[in-house]
């Protein structure tokens, strides 16, 4: 079985945004944002609620007109050829889009016979996509009778129907549960081996760390951080070196002998025997690790973390993604409205 869509755009680049910008009333709800999506690729957009990635990508998916910049989708503009746009997108929303009085099996196929599939055809990819989400036993039930998490899997079904070039997922998540969040994740990178590029916007920072081949920071309208989730992490610090002491009286010499080896000062935390080293040459590690035998000081455990989205996205923005107030009604980041 095949969905009718147009062949995949022979170009590097998926989305190119230069100087975007969208204003509600006095309020640049999104201002001046550059974005450049490879094609073939998982692009991550994080920020807090209000912080333009819904409007963003409603201009992208041209169901938002731009009042500022440009941007292109596969090289075709977002305004002057919003048509051919939409023929090679596809968009999941922050809300389900289905009709709350069908079954999810009628809802799938009524999608499907929109793209231009046969009774049969939709019938199919209605039941394989039931059976991907785990929505087969709730097949024949009203959505009325769906719980939140159901809704947004059925949702995202929906969206999967045809597999575009490019796929918008606006928070595509929310509101599930650890494992169908994780079936989620195995889905977006079944896309992307099938040849899909994906824009995913997300509060859910490991969501983007497992997914984005880069990921773009907005916060305020605006990019303020754009690069792999290593080049983000690097930008706040460097790894650390974790130990635990089997015996807590030798902290004093482990550090000592931590100063003589890494030249840098370890920091005992509150628990003893446990120690944090910044670590800025792994090749030193060993050669710590041998002193510390031969001083006669044993661990009992020894790991080294790197910095985590989390503290990236707090050095940047200077609060946590949870933090910023939700989208005031002059912002409305998660409103969508149809180009004319």
């Amino acid at each position: 079985m095949t969905i009718p869509s147009l062949a995949h755009p022979r170009t590097d680049w998926a989305i190119e945004a230069t100087g975007l910008v969208k204003t509600f009333g006095a309020n640049r709800a999104v201002d001046g944002v550059d974005l450049r999506v490879r094609t073939g690729t998982v692009y991550g957009v994080l920020g807090p609620n209000g912080a333009g990635k819904s409007t963003t990508i409603s201009m992208l998916a041209t169901l938002m007109r731009p009042d500022g910049g440009e941007a292109r989708i596969f090289g075709h503009d977002v305004v002057r050829e919003a048509q051919v746009v939409r023929q090679l997108i596809g968009v999941t929303a922050q809300f389900a889009s289905v009709d709350e009085n069908l079954s999810a099996t009628e809802n799938l196929v009524i999608f499907g016979r929109l793209l231009g599939l046969n009774r049969r055809e939709a019938a199919a990819k209605a039941t394989a996509l039931l059976e991907e989400f785990n929505l087969t036993e709730a097949a024949r039930r009203p959505l009325k009778r769906f719980s939140g998490g159901m809704r947004r899997r059925l949702d995202l079904a929906a969206s999967l129907i045809a597999q575009p070039p490019l796929i918008f997922l606006d928070e595509p998540t929310t509101g599930l549960d650890p494992r169908t969040r994780t079936q989620m994740w195995d889905t977006v990178r079944r896309l992307v081996a099938n040849g899909s590029t994906v824009l995913l916007t997300t509060q859910m920072l490991d969501e983007a760390d497992q997914l984005a081949d880069r990921i773009a920071v907005i916060d305020r309208g605006r990019v303020v951080a754009e690069g792999t989730a290593d080049d983000l992490k690097a930008s706040v610090g460097t790894a650390s070196l974790q130990l635990r002491l089997t015996n807590p009286a030798d902290t004093t010499d482990a550090l000592r002998a931590i100063q003589t080896v890494l030249g840098s000062a370890g920091t005992a935390a509150p628990q003893a025997g446990r120690i944090t080293v910044p670590m800025t040459d792994v090749d030193r590690v060993t050669e710590l690790l041998l002193t510390l035998r031969d001083a006669g000081i044993s661990l009992t455990e020894m790991s080294v973390q790197k910095p985590t989205l989390d503290e990236v996205f707090l050095t940047i923005t200077g609060r946590g993604v949870d933090d910023a107030a939700s989208p005031t009604p002059t912002t409305p980041d998660h409103e969508v409205s149809a180009v004319a």
